[in-house]
């Protein structure tokens, strides 16, 4: 690949979306670069050193998943990761609950990734399902309460109903 340093912004630029590895020539690349590199593939950020937050959002908005490469994301990334794909929350050294809340709500499986998820967590799982409860190692009294209220309420199909109540009672 030709050297990409000597070239303007705009050809660095037609460049990476021309083709997205062209990222790795170039030294120190502007912000305007990295996000042209990032809205053609997020995990073009693996690439790119000490990345602006524009440019960590950007890249989480094309691949959620793209969270688990940067270092100490800020608080709308991590929310902006979520948003786009709940399991993102996996990816995520220590989430903030603003951020687990918004995870178990746009995806409720992914309460079995968080550590020792508060109550409100708990909870808001379960109000997206009551399944959430297999996925919750250490649920509180209300979560349990919940999720056997829940059960009533919402019944599904007679078996899949009885199987489930059958789990919830030999677990608790």
């Amino acid at each position: 690949m030709q050297d990409l340093n000597n070239k303007s912004e705009q050809e660095q630029i037609a460049a990476v979306k021309q083709d997205i590895s062209a990222i790795c020539f170039i030294k120190n690349p502007s912000e305007a670069v990295q996000l042209a590199a990032v809205k053609e593939y997020g995990l073009s950020i693996i690439n790119i050193k000490n990345p602006s937050e524009a440019v960590q959002l950007e890249a989480v908005k094309q691949f959620g998943i793209a969270i688990q490469y940067l270092k100490n994301p800020s608080e709308a990334v991590q929310l902006e990761a979520v948003k786009q794909f709940g399991y993102a929350v996996s990816c995520i050294i220590e989430p903030l609950e603003a951020v687990q809340l918004a995870a178990v709500k746009r995806y409720y499986p992914a309460i079995h990734h968080i550590k020792n998820p508060s109550e409100e967590v708990q909870l808001a799982a379960v109000r997206q399902s009551r399944l959430a409860i297999i996925y919750i190692d250490n649920p509180t009294e209300a979560v349990k309460a919940l999720a056997a209220k829940e059960s009533v309420t919402k019944p599904h199909s007679i078996s899949v109903f009885s199987n489930i109540w059958a789990f919830i009672r030999s677990v608790f």
